[in-house]
């Protein structure tokens, strides 16, 4: 393995989760893998907390293969400590606790990630939060505030409040002093959404989401809308939006096609983006995490934020918590246990 370590043995293989064939949850197993390679630029954690995010299971049904030269191991994010490091890695950072984002290999005993991806880790933050931070922190981060440009005292629609990107948008955005409103599929994670910070949670089961939008704004519209389902929701958002608007694409649930109007997108100003963040550059991430470790990061640092937690599973019961969070039920974030602390 290339780089240098604290003296401490390190094993050859670690236990990981895995699957032979693309499929449903049922298709994940435990399984032993060799420890990861590093370059000259990444550390190597003892993962404690591994964070489960959706694209972990489009990844396991075939849906979003790993970007070349990652690990071909689920996970996108984890909190552990620093035991390995790359030539061009500071002394400092061995023996360090930090929340990584990766591009793969979380759900693992061992994860390489670029050291300039961490984030460290305070003391009086317990490690499964700090592993459910990273993906949907960076994220949201990137869309919310430098491709949707959101400042101080706008109004902000997020689609699927409830899930670990809603809970986290609604929270940065209040401490932004944003209004927010979200939508969400029942009225307990409606509740949940208000009482995490929503100015207004919507059951869009049960209403029209572009009326309460209109109601709620006065009839001006939101500044942004941050939207994870795309397909026929987009006509519908454009229609929340207020003149110059901003509509902020992060997933494609809904499905990958919509059919707009651009004569309204042109009298009305409207901007549409999206992005996604695993493919983009090392450069590009270090910048952002940079930016969030000045911006955001401090916030959860001093405890004035906190990421919503759902459920723990330890690292072989993964298929259990796909499971989870295919069938909706979660509230904030999934995380698996793999070595605790």
């Amino acid at each position: 393995m290339v780089g240098e370590s604290d003296g401490t043995n390190l094993p050859e293989t670690m236990q990981s989760i895995g699957f032979d064939a693309p499929g449903g949850p049922e298709v994940l197993r435990p399984q032993t893998s060799p420890l990861p390679r590093l370059r000259p630029d990444d550390v190597l954690i003892r993962v404690a907390y591994a964070g489960v995010n959706r694209p972990d299971c489009l990844q396991r049904a075939g849906m979003y293969p790993a970007p070349p030269g990652a690990s071909p191991l689920l996970g996108l994010e984890v909190a552990g400590e620093v035991v390995a490091a790359g030539n061009e890695v500071p002394r400092e950072m061995i023996g360090q606790l930090v929340a990584a984002l990766t591009p793969g290999g979380g759900y693992a005993e061992y994860c390489a990630a670029h050291w300039q991806h961490c984030l460290p880790v305070p003391e009086g933050m317990l490690l499964a939060e700090a592993a459910a931070l990273p993906e949907t922190l960076f994220t949201v981060w990137h869309n919310l505030f430098e491709r949707g440009l959101a400042r101080d005292g706008e109004t902000v629609l997020v689609h699927g409040g409830t899930s670990g990107i809603g809970t986290m948008a609604i929270m940065l955005a209040k401490a932004f002093s944003m209004d927010v409103i979200v939508t969400c599929g029942d009225s307990e994670k409606c509740a949940a959404a208000t009482r995490i910070g929503a100015d207004l949670a919507i059951n869009y089961r049960e209403t029209d989401f572009v009326e309460a939008v209109m109601a709620h704004t006065g009839g001006k519209g939101v500044h942004i809308v941050l939207d994870m389902v795309s397909g026929d929701y987009v006509p519908r958002n454009l229609k929340c939006l207020t003149d110059d608007g901003r509509h902020v694409t992060i997933a494609v649930l809904g499905g990958a096609k919509a059919d707009l109007n651009m004569a309204l997108v042109m009298m009305r100003r409207l901007t549409l983006t999206g992005s996604t963040l695993r493919p983009r550059s090392d450069a590009f991430k270090a910048a952002l995490a940079d930016e969030i470790a000045d911006n955001a990061w401090p916030l959860f640092v001093d405890g004035e934020l906190s990421p919503v937690m759902d459920m723990t599973f330890p690292l072989a019961e993964a298929a259990a918590a796909h499971a989870r969070m295919e069938a909706g039920e979660h509230i904030g974030k999934i995380v698996l246990e793999v070595a605790g602390g």
